[in-house]
């Protein structure tokens, strides 16, 4: 069952959306409305996913600096306890897979599993005490995960494994003192790793339906324990744009992490994948409660791969809200210039425009994002400039799928 907290949370994040859901665009959509005091809502802080290699030392003075969360390898307890030494106030979260066992060279040693797992259950553990919990395919075959050698999907719908899974990680989290989890792959579709069919199901649509569900319970489990051991649980949520209400219910314990965010279609000139579906306007009503942390990735190769995933994270700004861009294999530290930008605290909503670009306005600047197919004429507050200085015309004209980060002009004494 929920604890009361967890209802709490997730019924106003539901309601909400609802609220969100219902409003008319127009030139101003307001934010869903919140009761007491209102959360400040700053621009985005920035955090590190530090899952690619271990840190260096000089990587961790800079992350304690620059950062308000950190995710390590369940091995990276030195750097861990490095982090809080130098920054209490750093969440440090242990990466830990939901939905695989893994038998590379790390996460075994010969025929052992190692001290310290990337997954909630080692792989001799399972082959030699529960072979039940690999999945199999309608052939009996288990289920190694396309691009990823030595990855195993699990029963993530077994009650067993869930408790077993929960077991292990909370003991971790707790005598190692982590701050809480970073759980990956809690997905919506088997597609991006396999094209099998899960044994006792009829088809690929009914093999989803099965993870989902499956997910649905055991983030309930892991996150009702966590949260009563006082620990975080962040799920890497994916493709939550698909199924209403998935992104509010999976970010109720301490929120959530979306490793795509501000993507583009895959012709690269479409719109914004980020801005389809229910999932923005779940991501603006968790913004808008300040409780739990929004944690997102912009995959960038271009300045305006860069440009659109901070300005998208500003639309949702809170204290909780943290953007970095990075490269697929996360093995360094990234930073931004525009995470120099100084915009401050909004001091407005994330407003719709009627051609569907979305601004907002900022003590230190402004931001604007244009999440659709064709360009937009737009005019910006007075008083602004780009990050380098340079002068801002009346009109901006936006392209498709692109976006705007200007600043105050500095006064004149």
């Amino acid at each position: 069952m929920l604890s009361e907290k967890s209802l709490i949370r997730r019924f106003a994040a539901i309601a909400l959306v609802l609220l969100s859901s219902a409003c008319m665009v127009s030139a101003a959509e307001p934010d869903p409305t919140i009761t007491g005091p209102a959360p400040k809502p700053l621009a985005p802080c920035a955090w590190w996913y530090g899952v690619g290699d271990s840190p260096t030392q000089w990587e961790i003075k800079a992350a304690a600096k620059h950062y308000d969360v950190v995710v390590l390898n369940a091995w990276e307890t030195a750097a861990m306890r490095k982090l809080h030494e130098l920054n209490p106030e750093v969440k440090v979260l242990v990466y830990k897979d939901f939905s695989s066992t893994r038998n590379y060279f790390g996460a075994v040693e010969g025929n052992r599993d190692a001290k310290y797992l990337p997954t909630g259950i080692g792989y001799f553990a399972a082959e030699q005490r529960h072979p039940s919990w690999f999945a199999t395919d309608t052939l009996g075959q288990r289920i190694e995960w396309k691009g990823y050698p030595k990855h195993w999907q699990m029963t993530v719908w077994d009650a067993a494994y869930q408790k077993a899974w929960t077991d292990a990680v909370v003991s971790e989290v707790v005598s190692e003192g982590w701050d809480g989890v970073l759980a990956d792959n809690d997905f919506s579709s088997l597609k991006y790793y396999s094209s099998a069919v899960l044994a006792g199901t009829p088809d690929a649509a009914g093999s989803d339906r099965l993870l989902r569900e499956g997910l649905d319970g055991m983030l309930q489990f892991a996150g009702d324990a966590l949260e009563k051991a006082g620990k975080m649980l962040v799920p890497n949520v994916s493709e939550s744009q698909l199924t209403p209400g998935r992104w509010s219910a999976h970010s109720r314990y301490s929120g959530a992490m979306e490793e795509n965010f501000g993507l583009r279609g895959d012709d690269g000139t479409g719109e914004l994948i980020t801005f389809q579906g229910n999932q923005f306007k779940e991501q603006r009503a968790q913004a808008a409660l300040g409780e739990s942390w929004l944690l997102l990735i912009t995959h960038t190769r271009s300045d305006k791969e860069e440009r659109v995933g901070y300005a998208s994270a500003a639309l949702l700004a809170s204290p909780y809200t943290c953007w970095t861009r990075a490269r697929p294999d996360y093995k360094s530290p990234y930073w931004s210039l525009y995470q120099d930008a100084r915009l401050g605290e909004a001091v407005e909503t994330a407003n719709r425009l009627p051609n569907g670009v979305w601004n907002r306005r900022f003590s230190g600047g402004w931001v604007a994002v244009n999440p659709t197919r064709t360009s937009a004429l737009l005019t910006p507050p007075p008083g602004l400039m780009t990050l380098k200085g340079e002068a801002v015309p009346l009109q901006l004209d936006l392209p498709a799928a692109d976006a705007v980060v200007l600043v105050n002009r500095p006064s004149r004494q």
